[in-house]
């Protein structure tokens, strides 16, 4: 059933961070360093894996599609956020929300994914060390990243779709910095049990499936290792996988507790956090986490900075 009085939008009105107008300015510096930071050090990634022939691995082919992904997944949301903070110009125009909804939908779910395949390309390492190469053979990271950025797309335009064909009452306000599936659903005046029943069976598969791949082969790796425990083995492990758990840990810990445990309608301070943390620093952490705990990283980030140096000298 329709609501009364409904009339069409074409906008909507972000209503931000809760943040004290005298603490713009500090939090409008805070995030635009964060998101500097965040794509310069996930395009550094991309350029060491691209310059350095011994980078060009499976494992490091993973990662420069998340480094990639990581610097759009960030550029959906944070950039209208900086504009709304520093203009205080809340609105969004309706097809702008409706887009800015589709590319977050979409690397939120290639992260899911390729979080997946590289916890695959772990266990392959850890668990058939002496098929790896036969297993993890050049056609078949491709597919896997191909199938990734696929049923992500599909993923996308889906709920986009079903969006799109709602219709939307006087009240337009969204009360987060970024145009959320769930906020805008609370905001329709048309019927939503079929965007409901799709989030919760389509959209539960994709985020059950890689968080089933990942689980499944790291307790494969851990059945692994404790066959034949040894501090070696354990601390080896621990340099392959420690990592990329931790980003495991980072992106759906924050995400259980922005859709799995979310606040009361009338604290959302909790979830606010929680978002800026997934869409903000997660993406900003992932170079340091790759860089600083990767010897293979540091190596090559060593001869960038020893090849910049002799080619700024040559320039003198």
């Amino acid at each position: 059933m329709r609501r009364e009085n409904q009339s069409s939008v074409s906008e909507f009105l972000l209503l931000g961070l809760p943040i004290q107008p005298e603490q713009q300015g500090v939090f409008f510096t805070l995030f635009l360093g964060m998101y500097l930071t965040t794509v310069l050090g996930n395009l550094l990634i991309l350029l060491l894996i691209r310059l350095d022939s011994r980078l060009h691995t499976p494992m490091y082919f993973f990662l420069s599609h998340l480094a990639f992904s990581d610097v759009f997944f960030s550029s959906v949301t944070v950039p209208k956020m900086l504009v709304n903070m520093q203009t205080q110009d809340q609105s969004i125009p309706y097809a702008g929300c409706i887009a800015q909804m589709y590319f977050f939908l979409l690397f939120v779910c290639l992260d899911n994914f390729l979080l997946a395949v590289m916890a695959y390309d772990r266990y392959v390492a850890i668990c058939q060390p002496l098929h790896y190469t036969t297993i993890m053979r050049e056609g078949l990271c491709v597919l896997l990243v191909a199938g990734s950025w696929f049923f992500s797309c599909v993923h996308a335009l889906l709920h986009t779709l079903l969006l799109s064909r709602l219709s939307f009452c006087a009240d337009n306000t969204i009360p987060h910095f970024f145009c959320d599936l769930n906020a805008l659903l609370k905001l329709a005046c048309s019927e939503t049990f079929l965007n409901k029943l799709v989030i919760f069976t389509e959209g539960g598969v994709f985020a059950f499936l890689p968080l089933s791949a990942i689980l499944g082969s790291y307790i494969r790796v851990g059945a692994t290792i404790l066959r034949v425990p040894s501090i070696e083995r354990i601390c080896k492990a621990l340099s392959t996988c420690g990592s990329h758990l931790f980003v495991v840990f980072l992106y759906y810990g924050t995400l259980a507790v922005i859709y799995l445990f979310p606040s009361a309608n009338d604290s959302k301070v909790k979830d606010t956090v929680a978002s800026v943390m997934h869409t903000v620093v997660t993406p900003m952490l992932n170079p340091f986490i790759y860089s600083l705990r990767n010897r293979d990283m540091k190596l090559a980030l060593g001869i960038l900075y020893r090849k910049g140096i002799i080619f700024a000298s040559w320039a003198v």
